[in-house]
This record gives structure tokens, C-alpha cells and sequence, in this order.
């Protein structure tokens, strides 16, 4: 396989994963790029006999956990430019506005899951991986995983409906519980 083959395939997982996994948006570039040096680095290692994605996967995971060690303050400083571009998209129009806040409270509430919780929600919910896939990946039971997805499951909905509610707009969650 060829490292632009993975890369065209795959940023998109690989964007996704980290930002699921918690890299803030400022350190999102940074960590892509460290994702893809290690991939770069070790793609003639890889045994195809396993999938591309739990090995990307593993390797966003290692990436997050170090991002999180090294977070520190950081104060960003935005030329004119992107000012005038952060600007136009304030100007978008109120279903634009209406879907950037749900997306918030998607990050936010995700992001109050435990990790542990989170990766395996991530996984099953919107990876669409199965079970047994998330058990080899993460190397842990089967029922690990479906127990970690049931409380995932319970903390996104208590959190969803909590920064609903501050928000002013009670969301209806069919089928969760």
C-alpha cells in the first residue's frame, strides 16, 4: 500500500478520530500531521491482515493521549485576514448558525463522556465497527465494550438533554435510554 493511497483514503477517519478523541481545534492540524509521520514512518511495517482504519485508529489514539500531555495555554493570534474569515462565517444564515450549534453540543457532550466510554461510543456509534472489532482493538472483553457503550450511551443522553435545556431548546432523543 502507498502512503498517499492511505492518506487520500483515510484523512477524513483520521480527522474525525481526533477530534472525537478531544485535540482541540487549534492543535487539530498538528496532531493530523503527527498521525500521518508515524504512518508515514511505519506503513512498511503494517501486516495487511489487519484493517487500515483500527491501525490509524490506534495510532489517533496514541497521538490524543499525547496532545492532552502536552496541552498547555496557548494564545492564538489571528492576522486580519482570518479575522475577515471567521468574520463571513458569522454571516451565514440561521440553519448554518442552528447546525454549528447543534455540532457544539455534539463536541461538548462527547466530550464529557470518559474517555474510556467516549472511545468505545465513538467506535460503535460512528464508526459503525462492530462489537467484536472494538474488543481487538482496544484489547479488552467483549462485555467491557457493551458495558462502557451502555454508560457512554447513558452520559451522552444526560448531557445532550442538560446543554439542551441551558440552551433553551429540549431535545427529543428517540429510542435512547
Amino acid at each position: 500500500m502507498v502512503f498517499r493511497e492511505v492518506y487520500d483514503a483515510h484523512v477524513a477517519f483520521v480527522w474525525r478520530s481526533l477530534r472525537r478523541l478531544g485535540v482541540p481545534e487549534s492543535s487539530l492540524k498538528d496532531a493530523m500531521q503527527d498521525v500521518f509521520l508515524v504512518v508515514h514512518r511505519r506503513l512498511p511495517e503494517w501486516e495487511e491482515r489487519a484493517k487500515i482504519t483500527t491501525w490509524l485508529f490506534r495510532i489517533c489514539m496514541r497521538v490524543a493521549k499525547d496532545q492532552r500531555r502536552r496541552a498547555h495555554v496557548r494564545k492564538e493570534v489571528f492576522d486580519s485576514a482570518e479575522i475577515d474569515r471567521r468574520a463571513d462565517l458569522g454571516a451565514d444564515t440561521a440553519d448554518a448558525l442552528e447546525r454549528r450549534e447543534d455540532l457544539a453540543l455534539f463536541d461538548t457532550a462527547l466530550a464529557e463522556i470518559e474517555l474510556d466510554q467516549r472511545v468505545v461510543f465513538m467506535l460503535f456509534e460512528l464508526e459503525d465497527m462492530t462489537g467484536d472489532a472494538i474488543a481487538e482493538l482496544l484489547q479488552i472483553p467483549l462485555g467491557t465494550v457493551y458495558s462502557r457503550l451502555r454508560l457512554a450511551r447513558r452520559a451522552f443522553k444526560r448531557s445532550v438533554v442538560r446543554l439542551a435545556a441551558q440552551r433553551g431548546s429540549p431535545v427529543r432523543l428517540g429510542g435512547v435510554s
